[in-house]
């Protein structure tokens, strides 16, 4: 059992490079065995087909993601902690796996129905994760009076763009990413003193 997990898993780290590097559609179920030095039919065994690749790569990443917002939300903390939380727990799980993170967020339009709807309903509840902590803002009389739904969108849209810039070997660490990018956020959301 461990070895079929453990080629299981070499299957997805080979899909997701793969994906990552030509998109789902022009990655073949014979690029992802040539790769792996097998036969195409052998990867059946270990997932019925490709799309099964791209829902573990999609699903284990939002079960990720809605773990975190989850933590951040069932602790009381003020807002602005929680912004920062939440932040810093995005771009670690972006950036501890950057080839799950880019088919993550740009892959997941190639599942199929009923599992894309699955899926748009866990980012749906992440959001809305997102969305509670800017409404804890502006009850704590922190935060302005902003359409919580563009608030969640513009934050999710910074932390996520950084899967298109950020490289291992840069000038930033993930923690400095988090510490920069919710200044700016925390910028613009909280309320000045006049």
């Amino acid at each position: 059992m461990l070895k079929e997990n453990s080629r299981k898993q070499e299957i997805i780290n080979v899909s997701q490079r793969q994906f990552k590097e030509k998109g789902y559609q022009a990655t073949s179920v014979r690029d992802i065995a040539k790769e792996l030095e097998m036969e195409p039919a052998s990867l059946y065994s270990h997932l019925e087909t490709k799309e099964d690749i791209l829902e573990e790569i999609c699903f284990g990443m939002a079960e990720k993601f809605l773990t975190a917002i989850d933590e951040v939300n069932d602790i009381y903390f003020d807002a602005e902690l929680k912004v920062r939380m939440a932040v810093e727990n995005h771009v670690n799980i972006l950036t501890e796996n950057m080839e799950a993170a880019m088919v993550f967020i740009r892959e997941w339009r190639n599942l199929s129905e009923p599992r894309k709807s699955e899926f748009i309903a866990k980012r749906n509840k992440y959001e809305e994760g997102i969305r509670e902590i800017v409404q804890t803002g502006i009850d704590e009389l922190k935060f302005n009076e902003v359409d919580k739904s563009f608030a969640a969108l513009a934050i999710l849209s910074s932390v996520n763009w950084i899967v298109e810039w950020y490289r291992e070997d840069g000038k930033l660490t993930p923690k400095e990413i988090a510490d920069q990018l919710t200044r700016f956020i925390l910028t613009g959301l909280r309320k000045q003193n006049l």
